[in-house]
């Protein structure tokens, strides 16, 4: 009567039977006729498919994800070889240049044509008097400077009313914008500032990582060394 009452207190659970099931693999192996009784629902419709035919189901579903996967990859793939070929091709450009005084804008211009930025612009400052009356290197404020200097990584993300936003052609359209700082070494304050923008609030997002920008940035500091006294 005790265990009677103990059983109704405590019945056995659809967990108690899973754990059963898996700690008992030869269960089935005993009692084989029921894996052919056993009848589920189908996830594409409501009729009722055996326990085979489920498991089948459930390995084509997880197939066809995995396959998703693999062309994921393949797709990321092909992109990074397109990223890194355009990458080249503009580094290239920049170590064949022969005279610095256009480098700035040859930085700008072929990052817009290479990868398809809708604007850019960049300013440099501290350069060598010779270099003093270009445009790159004028009207840039304390303000700015002082921002570049801050950033230890480019700034991605919507273009809260940047002053470095006034340089692009047209600023209202900038809708969000990185904000990359040029330094000659890692923690020494910067010289110039690069700015890529775009009408579309997802082109350069808070969430984006960062690090081929920040290559970005050390090529073009490189190059721009030589307008350095």
């Amino acid at each position: 009567m005790n265990h009677f009452n103990q059983d109704a207190m405590n019945p056995i659970t659809e967990d108690d039977i899973a754990n059963y099931l898996a700690n008992t693999p030869d269960f089935f192996e005993r009692h084989a006729q029921l894996l052919a009784q056993v009848q589920l629902t189908s996830p594409h419709g409501n009729r009722a498919v055996s326990l085979q035919e489920r498991q089948a189901e459930m390995l084509r579903e997880k197939i066809k994800a995995l396959e998703h996967r693999v062309m994921d990859m393949v797709r990321h793939g092909t992109e990074n070889v397109v990223t890194a070929d355009r990458l080249q091709r503009w580094t290239s450009g920049l170590l064949a240049t022969r005279d610095p005084r256009g480098l700035p804008t040859q930085i700008a211009g072929e990052l817009q044509s290479l990868f398809m930025v809708p604007q850019t612009a960049i300013k440099v400052w501290d350069c060598d008097s010779n270099y003093l009356n270009e445009p790159y290197a004028q009207w840039v404020s304390d303000d700015v400077k002082a921002l570049a200097t801050s950033l230890t990584a480019p700034y991605c993300g919507l273009n809260a009313g940047f002053e470095a936003a006034n340089w692009l052609p047209e600023a209202h359209a900038a809708v969000s914008i990185a904000l990359i700082p040029l330094r000659p070494e890692a923690a020494m304050p910067a010289f110039g500032m690069l700015v890529l923008a775009s009408p579309d609030a997802q082109r350069f997002n808070a969430e984006m990582g960062t690090d081929f920008l920040e290559r970005i940035a050390e090529l073009a500091s490189g190059a721009l060394s030589r307008l350095r006294p």
